[in-house]
């Protein structure tokens, strides 16, 4: 029988100044660029509260009130798109609204997605909780963060969000995790993380981090504490995993579900074709 989940929390940074996509993030947040008709960060909101998440709290800078904007409620606005009859365009943000609670605290200096991290350590405490980026959007029928929590209420453990290939160039693109390979469907123990290794000394197990997606406890935040400046002298998640992971047990996941990066100009390109093309407008 499954443990009754108490992931109740989620953390999402979107604190990075998005300058792929410059000059249209100049006064646009990167993570409000739309696929379709919605912003990218809004299919990560999605994503959290249909695997029961019930408070979000939003890791910004001081580019991002558009993102706070767009998710708080103008009641005005609502009844003005009721009179001209077009509120049925607004009513699914409006109803994802009303799911969840939203917070923001702010990245004082640019110091990696660990340090953003750190930052909601205020807001989560010792609670268990969701961990995304802002930039990967996941197409699946079952909600990713919702399929981690169902091997976090059975480990009682971290868990990572992972992906196979086979493909060693492209696997050198990515963070790799080697893990070991446990009797449980898709369940990896975890042995270290290495952000893009050489090609000859890639996962044999084929693992990426496709896509940011954690279950953590409350054991990170000494992790991030402890953890001394990494790549270009900032503090990241992966390193802070990798040292939980030296430690005590930390499991990987093979999810289900197809991820899309939208941290470039050609992966967004890409991104709203298959949306476009799963909605049939293409």
């Amino acid at each position: 029988m499954i443990k009754q989940s108490v992931v109740k929390k989620g953390v999402i940074t979107v604190a990075g100044l998005g300058t792929r996509f410059l000059p249209a993030t100049k006064a646009m947040p990167k993570e409000m660029l739309p696929v379709l008709d919605k912003p990218v960060v809004q299919y990560i909101v999605e994503e959290m509260i249909g695997s029961g998440i019930t408070e979000i709290i939003f890791v910004t800078s001081s580019q991002k009130s558009p993102i706070e904007n767009h998710f708080d409620r103008s009641l005005r606005f609502e009844e003005y798109l009721k009179k001209i009859g077009k509120y049925q365009q607004l009513e699914p943000l409006v109803e994802l609204l009303k799911k969840a609670r939203f917070f923001y605290t702010r990245q004082s200096e640019p110091l990696g997605n660990g340090h953003a991290l750190l930052c909601a350590k205020g807001f989560v405490g010792d609670e268990p909780f969701a961990f995304s980026d802002g930039d990967s959007i996941i197409d699946a029928k079952t909600p990713v963060i919702g399929q981690l929590i169902q091997v976090f209420n059975e480990v009682q453990a971290p868990v990572i969000g992972v992906q196979k290939i086979k493909d060693k160039k492209e696997m050198i693109k990515y963070g790799n995790v080697y893990a070991e390979k446990l009797k449980v469907h898709k369940v990896y123990k975890v042995i270290k993380f290495v952000e893009k290794p050489l090609i000859d000394k890639v996962s044999p197990e084929g693992l990426i981090v496709g896509g940011m997606r954690y279950i953590f406890t409350k054991e990170i935040w000494e992790a991030l504490e402890n953890l001394k400046p990494g790549r270009g002298g900032e503090i990241w998640v992966a390193d802070a995993a990798n040292a939980l992971a030296q430690k005590s047990p930390f499991y990987a996941f093979e999810y289900e579900g197809k991820y899309f990066d939208t941290g470039d100009k050609v992966a967004l390109l890409k991104t709203t074709i298959h949306f476009a093309k799963k909605e049939g407008l293409l």
